[in-house]
């Protein structure tokens, strides 16, 4: 499961107040270099919460075998227009955790509740049960 995965995933048990975002707790990461495509990266942007992010990327970054690229801590990523102006390399470090960072094992977990999601082979499995509905 990619980073931009888990920035639209949340806990929907029921009575869930602040089911986003999951936490993660990882026990197998992947990292699979992607080529860059700025524009669509750059469209993209937008629709992506940025603190999310950050905070995902710090709990994956101790179980990853190679470091993971520093991201600003705050950044305005709302505005496309904006978004045009940022460096190559924020650019490249912004691609690299949202496109080629995968969470193989591990669990997605609810912020709110502790529920845990398994993530198996890269996919996250939020199927809730009976009486989470």
């Amino acid at each position: 499961m990619r980073l931009l995965t888990h920035n639209f995933l949340q806990s929907n048990v029921r009575g869930t107040e602040k089911g986003y975002p999951l936490n993660i707790e990882a026990t197998t990461i992947k990292y699979e270099e992607s080529p860059v495509d700025k524009e669509f990266l750059l469209n993209l942007l937008p629709k992506v919460n940025y603190n999310a992010l950050v905070a995902a990327v710090k709990q994956m970054s101790p179980h990853c075998e190679q470091p993971l690229p520093e991201l600003p801590e705050t950044m305005d990523v709302s505005n496309a227009e904006q978004n045009q102006d940022l460096d190559d390399a924020t650019i490249s470090n912004l691609h690299k955790v949202l496109f080629d960072v995968y969470l193989v094992e591990g669990w997605l977990i609810c912020p709110d509740t502790g529920r845990k999601f398994p993530v198996k082979e890269c996919i996250p499995n939020m199927i809730l049960h009976e009486d989470e509905i």
